[in-house]
């Protein structure tokens, strides 16, 4: 693996608090970021994370005065470095465990790198040109939304589904755009009330009113199913999505994303083992 497909290490203490680490998400442009004590990784906490704990959490504390290890994943998956074919290994892992990302450590036990699935898609779109097409490996299940929605239903939807992101349609099923989770930290107004008691932290306070409209980009990127995958995933690398509409006919009929990339990674290997072994019947 080379090292400019290993994104960079953010951390964040044990105690800092949640306001703390979405501070260093933003600023940062990263949806995951790791726990570390003493230069050794102990957790790592996504977005998600944070907004199923919010959800659920009943003590009615602030944002500034919750400590992100109440919040953090423990069951770290980590890969020693020096190992070969180490994004066989993280992509195998990631699609095993249902992760995101892997950390990876030095002898010692030491944090010194993370790969994570922007990572994995970056390099699939320059080695497996040409392998797959998007109808492989795309999600025919899509959870969508309207433009008309309001911002606070879409969020519960995300979160009810466990999802990142949501097509949003028109009244005929055509696809309009995307919104995730991203988009609402982006939007948001947290950075002035990290004392606030409110979980609905996403969402700006002088802004209930707004529907999904108003936060849609001008421009909708989509592929078509015979589209060769690593062509989508270096259209998610390259403008900076992690998912992208699959449409047929104008029509929304899935949706492929790093997920599905991570997917294809893990096993493209071994079905170039197989394609080779017994290259007669191909």
């Amino acid at each position: 693996m080379e090292q400019k497909y290993t994104s960079p290490v953010i951390t964040v203490d044990p105690n800092d608090s949640i306001f703390q680490t979405l501070q260093k998400m933003q600023l940062n442009f990263i949806k995951r970021v790791v726990v570390a004590f003493d230069n050794k990784p102990v957790g790592i906490v996504t977005e998600r994370d944070i907004n199923h704990y919010l959800e659920n959490d009943k003590t009615a504390k602030a944002l500034d005065e919750i400590p992100i290890k109440n919040v953090m994943e423990k069951n770290i998956i980590s890969i020693t470095d020096g190992q070969d074919d180490r994004f066989n290994q993280c992509s195998t892992r990631m699609e095993t465990f249902k992760i995101g990302s892997v950390i990876m450590v030095n002898q010692d036990g030491e944090l010194i790198g993370i790969v994570s699935k922007t990572d994995i898609t970056k390099a699939f779109s320059v080695v497996y040109g040409g392998k797959y097409k998007v109808k492989d490996y795309m999600n025919e299940k899509v959870i969508t939304c309207r433009k008309s929605d309001s911002l606070k239903f879409a969020l519960s939807m995300m979160n009810s589904n466990h999802i990142s992101r949501l097509v949003v349609t028109d009244e005929d099923g055509t696809p309009l755009g995307l919104i995730s989770t991203n988009t609402f930290l982006t939007h948001s107004d947290y950075f002035s009330k990290g004392q606030t008691r409110s979980r609905d932290y996403l969402l700006s306070v002088n802004n209930q009113n707004l529907r999904v409209e108003d936060l849609l980009d001008d421009e909708l990127l989509t592929v078509e199913p015979q589209e060769d995958l690593a062509s989508a995933a270096g259209m998610m690398i390259k403008n900076k999505v992690g998912g992208i509409p699959v449409v047929s006919n104008k029509k929304l009929v899935g949706i492929v994303t790093k997920d599905d990339i991570v997917r294809a990674f893990s096993v493209v290997g071994s079905h170039e083992y197989i394609r080779s072994k017994y290259k007669e019947f191909y």
